[in-house]
């Protein structure tokens, strides 16, 4: 008897089953064919996609950097890496997710207006890479529904398996369809085994309870004949059992290797993608002009003549209207293109062909190779003696309100450091300090002596200026205005190889004179004078003056100026600074230039926050390099192998492309100590430079006392001591400028003072005070005058004969 004569014969019957074998059977099917997507709970790294994208949060502070996760068909973000493992900022499940790209950079997540993720991708590659990444999340996220004996068609039919084509979905939907009938037969087949054996149980209760002899034989009969309907229904389940688990078996062996061919090509079309999307992006670009020309050999010239008029100097002090939020994007300077991989294979006499013509050094095919090495003259390293071990921790900042309304509203328009200010706004570190923070990546100019190409020296010095300002990023704090004739001292002779020494060598206007040494052949000096003015709802700082760096084996001499550092929500909301203006990096012995620009916030705009761009030029005005990258975090160069002009842009100007080899990491900002949002985010640098120190001057910072008040967190005490040291300073002043009006009454002394004044060797103050370790000379090869270290200072701490001539300012 056959399984559906048995189910004719015996239908009508009472059902007895608890659940629903079809049920069992299909969710078992569907599992073992979507066994790729949701059967591990933990994503294997190919299954998850991470990095940073900038979401919109609001029309206050705009886009924000935030981090990523995509697994498992959920994208999920967080404000840090960190995070990770205790907040999540919000969660987004793509199967029923739109994805919608608006234009290079932007795309739009929305699961049908309960959430929308507006995001910015740094680049349109990169973009690219997150709209392949979501597809094919989105692709494999599909729900899946409850299966019924009526609907287990329909799911075969709505949910083909991914990237099949039309035979193969022909032969899944005939495999489905079989399956299907076998699981009609097991729920039959469960259902007869449940029927049967119920009567089987009646007979033999029945039979329990018969005592006439003549009963017997029927009772017999029929329960031999249930056993046997019972035998039957179990071998014809089993059977069938067996035949669906073979069946199962065979074909998600073939549906997991067809799912891993089919996730293979996708990576391969992927990767093809990105290449094709990058090469039309920058096809686009350069023919639509959306760049121009980077400024002329001349114009640099002109900008970089006439003192304190070049970009982010005093010019920019008078312009009371300037705005440094919602600013119109500026077009790049020049668009980069990669250039033939067969450019890397071409034999020696085709490079040096299109070296000439195309403007590339010769002699910098390798950096790592040829740049990097050392000398044969280089001193061999020796024995180092065992390092002092420095502080990773200060005191952590204590929480004090105030009202800076009352604090700031009698002081707009006027020069910042004329506004008595208490410490609250202030960090335990003085402006020395931060001057001598510039150090922090020292390993640049050590790269950069080494280098062999002068225009590879450009590069590492180009980065070292813009790795000064990754320090600022979070550091909304005001450093202390020095004391006129304080001083810090940074000797990391011993661990680093440099000795740093600065002087506060004017007050008004006050200006720091700052010169650091190497035993790696690089001497670094600057004179800073900070102009600054509060605008009401941001404050401006302007730093005039310049900075050198000169290398002794080569002789390269580098001078470039800061640029403008602007504090944002002076009176409401939540500080944060922001870097924009030029930098004209030059070399005075080759004739060499590096233009960096960096790009004020704004926004609305598409690129990456704190962008950085500069192109190395040599004397003739020729581009060899191209750097890029953000002041925060990282810059990038690459060398350039060719430039074309391309047809004139909307302005009728006409445009630059510049031909790259593979861009390479320059430089990468340190990560910040754990806790640093306690301790004024400092640096691992910073922590360190106000930890007391035996043999140091009396002038030095670290003795300082409202500064030392201030970080052991007695404000109170330290607002006192400094309106106390304030004072002194004052008093000071006044008793020194006594003695000028007196000198002057002497006509011989007075003719002896405008004698010293004439000479461009002295530093004579106004009110009649002298540097003690520096003086004012004019710089035969820049032609700039600025406060040079004198000497003296590092010989009067190793002799140990004291320090008698320095003036008593605590």
């Amino acid at each position: 008897m056959t399984t559906s004569g048995l189910a004719s014969k015996l239908s009508g019957g009472q059902s007895l089953r608890r659940f629903s074998c079809l049920e069992l059977a299909s969710c078992s099917f569907q599992a073992a064919v979507m066994s790729s997507e949701s059967k591990p709970p933990t994503p294997t790294p190919g299954d998850t996609y991470k990095g940073w994208l900038f979401k919109w949060t609001n029309y206050i502070k705009g886009y924000q950097r935030r981090w990523f996760v995509l697994t498992n068909g959920l994208l999920s973000y967080y404000r840090t890496q960190a995070e990770m493992s205790h907040t999540c900022r919000g969660t987004i499940n793509l199967a029923t997710a739109n994805i919608v790209v608006e234009d290079s950079c932007n795309f739009v997540i929305s699961n049908g207006g309960a959430q929308t993720y507006h995001l910015k991708a740094s680049s349109e590659v990169e973009r690219q890479r997150w709209i392949t990444a979501l597809e094919l999340a989105k692709t494999n996220a599909f729900p899946i529904p409850d299966l019924s004996d009526e609907s287990a068609d329909e799911m075969s039919e709505a949910h083909p398996t991914p990237g099949q084509g039309g035979g193969r979905n022909v032969e899944i939907q005939s495999t489905l369809r079989t399956l299907s009938s076998k699981v009609e037969d097991l729920n039959t087949c469960n259902d007869l085994i449940v029927k049967h054996g119920s009567a089987l149980q009646r007979s033999l209760s029945e039979l329990e309870g018969i005592h006439v002899a003549a009963d017997m034989g029927e009772k017999v009969r029929q329960v031999t004949e249930r056993a046997t309907l019972f035998r039957i229904t179990s071998n014809a389940m089993i059977n069938a059992c067996r035949d669906f688990l073979s069946m199962a078996q065979n074909h998600s062996k073939r549906w997991q290797k067809a799912l891993q061919l089919e996730r293979a090509q996708r990576i391969r079309l992927e990767d093809t993608l990105e290449q094709l999307a990058k090469q039309h992006n920058h096809l686009e670009r350069a023919f639509r002009g959306v760049t121009v020309l980077p400024p002329s050999p001349s114009n640099m010239d002109l900008g970089s003549k006439g003192g304190m008029s070049g970009k982010g100097d005093a010019s920019d002090e008078d312009d009371d209207d300037i705005e440094f939020f919602d600013a119109i994007e500026d077009p790049a300077e020049f668009i980069t293109v990669p250039a033939d991989p067969k450019y890397h294979r071409r034999s020696g006499s085709n490079v040096s062909r299109q070296s000439n013509e195309t403007g590339v050094d010769d002699l910098s095919v390798n950096f790592d190779e040829l740049s990097l090495t050392s000398s044969p003259e280089s001193p061999q390293p020796q024995e180092l003696e065992p390092v002092r071990q420095r502080r990773t921790r200060i005191p952590e900042k204590p929480n004090y309100s105030l009202n800076l309304w009352s604090i700031m509203k009698n002081c707009i328009g006027k020069e910042l450091s004329k506004i008595p200010m208490p410490v609250n706004f202030n960090e335990p570190l003085s402006m020395l300090q931060r001057l001598s923070e510039d150090l922090e990546y020292y390993e640049l100019l050590d790269k950069a002596a080494k280098c062999q190409s002068s225009l590879e020296q450009m590069c590492y010095v180009a980065a070292f200026t813009v790795s000064s300002y990754s320090t600022t990023v979070h550091r909304t704090g005001k450093p202390f205005n020095p004391l006129l004739g304080e001083t810090f001292e940074l000797d990391r002779l011993q661990e680093c190889g440099y000795r740093s020494l600065c002087e506060q060598v004017s007050h008004h206007p006050p200006a720091a004179a700052h010169h650091a040494i190497s035993e790696k052949g690089w001497t670094l000096r600057q004179e800073i004078t900070l102009a600054s003015k509060f605008r009401g709802k941001y404050l401006s700082i302007i730093p005039l003056g310049s900075i050198q760096c000169i290398f002794n084996k080569s002789g390269n001499h580098y001078s470039w100026k800061k640029v403008t550092t602007t504090v944002h929500n002076i009176i409401v909301g939540k500080l944060w600074i922001d870097q924009s203006g030029e930098i004209d990096v030059e070399n005075h012995k080759t004739g060499d230039r590096c233009h960096l620009k960096f790009t004020p916030y704004s926004y609305f705009s598409r690129d990456v926050a704190r962008k950085v761009t500069g192109v190395v030029t040599d004397k003739d005005g020729k581009a060899h390099y191209v750097l890029s990258g953000t002041w925060d975090e990282k810059m990038e160069f690459s060398r350039i192998t060719q430039s074309s002009k391309s047809e004139n842009g909307a302005e009728g100007k006409q445009r630059t492309v510049y031909q790259t080899l593979k861009a390479k990491e320059i430089w990468r900002k340190n990560a910040l100590p754990e806790g640093a949002e306690s301790m004024h985010f400092f640096s691992s640098l910073a922590l360190t430079l106000n930890e007391p120190e035996e043999g140091v001057a009396p002038t030095d910072s670290r003795r300082r006392p409202d500064q030392r008040l201030m970080e052991d967190g007695l404000w109170d005490r330290a607002n006192a001591e400094k309106q106390r040291l304030e004072e002194k300073q004052r008093t000071a002043r006044r008793e020194r400028e006594r003695e000028v009006a007196k000198a002057a009454s002497t006509p011989e002394e007075a003719s002896s003072q405008d004698s010293n004044s004439d000479s461009p060797l002295k530093t004579v103050h106004p009110d009649n005070y002298q540097a003690l370790w520096f003086e004012k000379v004019d710089d035969p090869v820049s032609g700039e005058t600025m406060h040079v270290y004198k000497g003296g200072y590092w010989e009067t701490k190793d002799s140990g004969s004291g320090w008698d001539a320095c003036p008593d300012i605590f």
